[in-house]
């Protein structure tokens, strides 16, 4: 079964790589390595596109999780496919991508500043919602000025791995009901916000805090008796 290497999960700043088809077909492009993000977590698939050596390009309009380790890279409808072992550069919308990197980041500080478990989420361009298992409300205003605080303090955020068994014995690192990391690799990777946030994510973020720009609270909305969603928006 053909296995994709995720450049982005140790470097979400790559923009490009070079790469070699290993599949391609109706599901979509396989590359041995790769820079583009695949749906999960609540955060989209990157787009982009695929040069190729004689300077014709495969758009590609979504990017998703396959079998195994594979990640698929969607091309758009009528794109010719490339031959296995054709070499490309595979290059993402950095510009969409750093967008959601923002969004992503900011849910955390969100996350940080309510105490509860989350049922849900999304992360879209400089905007985003997190579900919270809440009775009532929280004060907007409140939430508001201290993600605006930890986003001035400019904190770094990194990517760390611990051991499965390590995260069996510290549940509170996985804040979300809804999804849960994925097992069976021996190790799960998780995201720090320095003196804010630890907790088990997959997705790409900024490096610091201070990258996001200006969060706004948005509607708080009821969602059953004990859930409220929460949405964000970034000021570009």
């Amino acid at each position: 079964m053909p296995s994709t290497e995720p450049l982005f999960r140790e470097d979400a700043y790559l923009r490009t790589c070079e790469a070699r088809v290993l599949e391609a077909g109706p599901a979509g492009i396989v590359l041995d390595r790769t820079v583009f993000y695949p749906t999960g977590g609540g955060q989209p698939g990157d787009r982009g596109v695929l040069g190729l050596v004689d300077g014709t390009a495969i758009p590609i309009v979504d990017t998703r999780k396959g079998e195994g380790e594979a990640i698929l890279h969607l091309p758009a409808e009528g794109a010719a496919l490339p031959e296995p072992g054709t070499r490309v550069e595979a290059r993402i919308d950095w510009e969409r991508r750093h967008r959601l990197m923002r969004a992503h980041t900011a849910l955390h500080l969100l996350c940080a500043t309510v105490a509860a478990p989350v049922t849900g989420g999304a992360v879209g361009e400089l905007e985003g919602r997190l579900d919270f298992d809440l009775p009532e409300p929280p004060e907007r205003e409140a939430i508001e000025a201290r993600i605006a605080r930890w986003i001035a303090e400019d904190r770094p955020v990194e990517a760390l791995w611990v051991e499965e068994a390590e995260l069996d014995l510290r549940p509170e690192l996985v804040k979300t009901l809804s999804v849960r990391p994925p097992r069976g690799a021996g190790r799960v990777r998780l995201v720090r916000i320095a003196g804010v946030d630890l907790q088990a994510c997959g997705g790409t973020h900024v490096a610091r805090t201070g990258e996001i720009g200006r969060v706004r609270i948005g509607k708080i909305e009821k969602k059953g008796r004990q859930n409220r969603r929460i949405a964000i928006a970034i000021e570009d």
